[in-house]
């Protein structure tokens, strides 16, 4: 059951991210404001994680280090050789088509439509949108994919320095909260409404935001010291899948056939990943158990010459 707890990890926590998605897009829908929404959410995070963290350092405390110099040394090594592809052997052209048809399902996803399945619109002002904000917001989404995959590749360092993944996650949190309070209060500080939350939606929203956050830092950087950052990142487009399937269902949102091929794609090529990942972890426990047998030293002890012979 042990080996299973890191993909229980990743698949729960997709469907965090999916909820986190629909509430964030009602919240945003309602008039609220998208930097002052970020702002709640890491303060709603740090605040949960500090008494935790508080609490489990005070019963357990440890000495923490985060030396520069090491840090850097383990960080190039990670990025160098984060993780190693056997283009000759099965499990690593799974691997690598898996990791292909992930990334490929995704993109199919959201770029490709074709015609309705389910719940045709009813309206087309809710989809007009204009080029240059597609064209920005595709930019945007392309820097915070750069930006994440270079933070989970972070994470190996990190955990290997800094083990207590709840600390690291609180610090992160703490200060991202100022980070994006500096960020909102330049821009939206002439429009004071724009910090009161007025429904109960947008309380909520910032509540599951924060709770997400706190909860999905800190076991995504376990599954990474588990498994690896390549392991932990293979799952993002299953997020996707399971946001289409519940804005289908609950929110009656078009299905599209692009939509459909896509998110069996994805499916496919998360499960033909895992099979390599798999296949490549028992042939590293094999060959640690061979290594790790146990030799026998023969002593034979020479009377006539008072020497010890070693065999």
């Amino acid at each position: 059951m042990g080996n299973y707890k890191p993909v229980l990890c990743m698949v729960m926590l997709q469907g965090l991210y999916a909820g986190l998605a629909l509430f964030t897009k009602a919240a945003l829908m309602r008039g609220m404001s998208p930097r002052v929404f970020m702002v709640y959410r890491q303060i709603v995070a740090t605040l949960l994680l500090a008494p935790l963290v508080s609490l489990s350092r005070w019963k357990k405390p440890n000495k923490v280090s985060l030396g520069l110099k090491g840090f850097a040394l383990i960080f190039l090594n990670a990025l160098i050789g984060l993780e190693k592809v056997n283009v000759g052997s099965l499990r690593g052209i799974a691997k690598i088509i898996g990791t292909i048809m992930c990334i490929g399902g995704a993109i199919v996803m959201g770029l490709v439509k074709g015609p309705t399945l389910l719940n045709s619109p009813q309206s087309s002002s809710s989809s007009s949108i204009a080029p240059q904000n597609l064209l920005l917001g595709c930019l945007f989404l392309f820097i915070c994919c750069c930006c994440w995959s270079f933070w989970i590749i972070m994470q190996v360092p990190i955990s290997t320095i800094c083990p207590d993944h709840s600390y690291t996650t609180l610090w992160m949190c703490f200060l991202a909260t100022i980070q994006s309070a500096i960020f909102a209060v330049s821009i939206d500080h002439t429009k004071s409404e724009a910090w009161l939350l007025t429904s109960h939606l947008e309380i909520g929203s910032c509540i599951y935001a924060g709770i997400v956050a706190s909860l999905s830092f800190t076991l995504q950087t376990w599954c990474v010291s588990q498994r690896g950052p390549v392991f932990s990142a293979i799952f993002n487009p299953l997020a996707t899948v399971i946001t289409t399937i519940i804005a289908t269902s609950f929110l009656h949102e078009e299905l599209y056939i692009g939509s459909l091929i896509g998110g069996f794609t994805v499916i496919i090529g998360l499960y033909v990943v895992l099979w390599g990942k798999a296949k490549e972890t028992n042939k590293v426990q094999e060959t640690l158990k061979n290594h790790q047998r146990p030799t026998v030293e023969l002593i034979i002890v020479d009377d006539s010459s008072d020497k010890i012979i070693h065999r």
